[in-house]
This record gives structure tokens, C-alpha cells and sequence, in this order.
């Protein structure tokens, strides 16, 4: 049992340390996609390590069934609604971020691939 609580604790603090490196990139990355990227990807492994911990913690109970299922939801509607907001992000317009200092432009030749500029 107390080799159970170590294995809880550590996922719980694992994902607590995704969550807040996610929390950091929303606040610190330069645009919308590179901010859900971070929103999209390091909070669903968050979440997920944090649910696993407390389903080690739940035993086997109704509670482990509640728990699977709210991360087999998290992990279904997780990337398919970052995937969407980024389809209609790029719809609508809206740009990826390029650093001020890359003027490289790649240009796409009639074989399709691509020429560097010299």
C-alpha cells in the first residue's frame, strides 16, 4: 500500500509540473499557435498524469470508473478542440509568428521542392 501512495504522489507531482510549464508557455510564448500548443499538449499530459495518480489513489471503487472515463473524455476532446481552434485560426487568417531576423523565404520551385536563397 505505501509503494501505491509514493507511485500517487510522484504522477501527481509530475503532472503538476506539466501543468505549470504549460501555464508558463501560454504566458510566455509570442502567439496564438504556439500557445496552444503549449495549452494543447503539455496540459493533456498534465491532466492525465494527475488523473492516473488519483486512480491509483480511488482503488477499485465507482470512483476509478469515474475517473476513467473524465480521461478518456480529456484525451478525446483535448487535440480535437485545439485542432479545431487552430483550423479556424488559420481560416480566419491569422499568421504564425516568424522571428524578425528570419527574412529566409522559401520558395517553392515547379518539382515542388523547395530552393534555398543564396
Amino acid at each position: 500500500m505505501f509503494a501505491l501512495d509514493i507511485m500517487s504522489w510522484i504522477l501527481l507531482g509530475i503532472g503538476t509540473l506539466f501543468l505549470l510549464t504549460g501555464a508558463v508557455g501560454l504566458i510566455r510564448l509570442p502567439d496564438f499557435f504556439s500557445r496552444m500548443h503549449a495549452a494543447g499538449l503539455i496540459d493533456t499530459l498534465g491532466a492525465g498524469l494527475i488523473l492516473v495518480g488519483l486512480m491509483i489513489e480511488a482503488g477499485w471503487s465507482l470512483n476509478l470508473a469515474k475517473l476513467v472515463l473524465i480521461l478518456l473524455f480529456l484525451l478525446v476532446t483535448s487535440p480535437t478542440s485545439s485542432h479545431a481552434l487552430a483550423h479556424a485560426a488559420l481560416v480566419h487568417g491569422l499568421k504564425p509568428w516568424r522571428h524578425p531576423k528570419d527574412n529566409r523565404q522559401a520558395q517553392i520551385n515547379i518539382d515542388g521542392d523547395k530552393a534555398s536563397n543564396h
